[in-house]
């Protein structure tokens, strides 16, 4: 009984062991992966944006504009945040094929200069993330936008991806300005319907019906929230899509799934925008 006993111990043991050390690897792996990706922001963003009237710190920022900028014309708005990985490849390309459909786009750096595809990373700087900070620096987006000539400040609109679907939705209940918000499986939904009633104009919700973080039943009692106050909304649940379904535009032009969610986003904002 006693061999038993200690060798049980024994096990125990190593298996604390191993997962001491798979923990000491995967907080190491962190810094690694910020080391790593150090100037890959950097190389993505083709502007700084600063605007008066906000106390915000000025914001790095992927701005896109249609190929062709009619003189004297003031053009729609939308800023695009990117998914919890950061800014990446896949934004700066959906944000440029938007900018082609007609629009000024701005996709800003909303994780300040981290951007990871490793996924302990994007959840830990996901978790770092304030709500206020996110606020303020999408703040001074928007001011940043409704300065410039060739926008309508009357026309501009936010949407995002996962963690910017999130963003998304809590700025536009914080900024009455907003014309538009697009949801793209934007986690945490708001569901009481008291809150809502500070969203400044329609609402375009897109999920999936396989998506774990995100059950289809708070996505309904969100379109049911939003429809019980008087929120113009468009909410659709794509089946057998789980979480971030919709990727690149390599991805979107592949996949006729992924196509008709984006389709979907280019009819609303053309609607309401």
């Amino acid at each position: 009984m006693n061999r038993i006993f200690k060798l049980l111990f024994r096990i125990i043991l190593s298996v604390l062991a191993v997962l001491v050390s798979l923990i000491a690897l995967l907080a190491l792996s962190i810094p690694i992966d910020a080391w790593m990706n150090r100037s890959k922001v950097e190389s993505l963003v083709s502007q700084t944006l600063s605007a008066s009237g906000t106390n915000a710190v000025d914001v790095a920022a992927f701005v896109a504009r249609p190929s062709t900028i009619a003189e004297n014309t003031k053009y729609p708005a939308v800023i695009m945040v990117h998914e919890f990985w950061g800014l990446k490849e896949s934004i700066v390309g959906k944000a440029q094929a938007l900018a082609d459909e007609g629009y000024i786009v701005v996709a800003p750096d909303a994780m300040r200069g981290n951007t990871t595809s490793w996924l302990p990373r994007a959840i830990w700087q996901t978790m770092r993330k304030e709500r206020n900070e996110i606020n303020t620096d999408l703040a001074t987006t928007y001011a940043w936008l409704a300065q410039q000539d060739d926008v309508d400040p009357e026309r501009i609109g936010i949407m995002g991806f996962c963690f910017g679907g999130s963003a998304s939705m809590h700025y536009s209940l914080e900024n009455p300005d907003i014309a538009a918000t697009a949801i793209f499986y934007g986690s945490g939904l708001i569901t009481e319907a008291e809150e809502l009633k500070a969203f400044p104009g329609p609402v375009l919700g897109v999920f999936g019906a396989t998506d774990q973080s995100i059950p289809v039943e708070e996505v309904n009692a969100f379109e049911a929230a939003l429809t019980e106050v008087g929120i113009e909304n468009q909410i659709s649940i794509y089946p057998d899509k789980g979480h971030a379904f919709v990727q690149s535009m390599e991805t979107i032009a592949e996949d006729p799934v992924q196509q008709k969610a984006w389709n979907e986003l280019l009819t609303f904002l053309s609607k309401n925008l």
